[in-house]
């Protein structure tokens, strides 16, 4: 008998998948280590003047600093000058942020 995808999926709130999220973390950097490359380029990308979205993108990325509970002084500061606990707390907010788009409704539309 064969298994069909829908079948073997589990439900999950946005806690629990934020706390896999976190788990899944920990686990890559065991692995293959930190990620701080990655945040450099995503933090750049946000910051770019030059795209069309870069006020939108800086109001996503304070929005990220804030929901990693990160002063609003800090939140224009080199990736570099961020703590480590700061960096851990950026990808918690990330993390969580991802859980929670996942439970966004799929097919939005605009009201009337």
């Amino acid at each position: 008998m064969a298994y069909k995808a829908e079948s073997i999926t589990v439900q999950m709130n946005a806690g629990q998948r934020a706390s896999a999220l976190n788990h899944i973390t920990v686990l890559r950097t065991m692995m293959y280590g930190d990620c701080s490359n990655e945040l450099k380029r995503f933090i750049a990308d946000m910051r770019n003047k030059r795209d069309q979205q870069a006020e939108q993108n800086g109001r996503a990325l304070s929005a990220i600093f804030f929901l990693a509970n990160i002063s609003k002084e800090r939140h224009g500061v080199d990736f570099s000058e961020l703590t480590s606990d700061e960096v851990t707390a950026l990808i918690g907010a990330m993390n969580h942020l991802k859980a929670v788009v996942s439970l966004f409704p799929k097919n939005l539309t605009l009201p009337n």
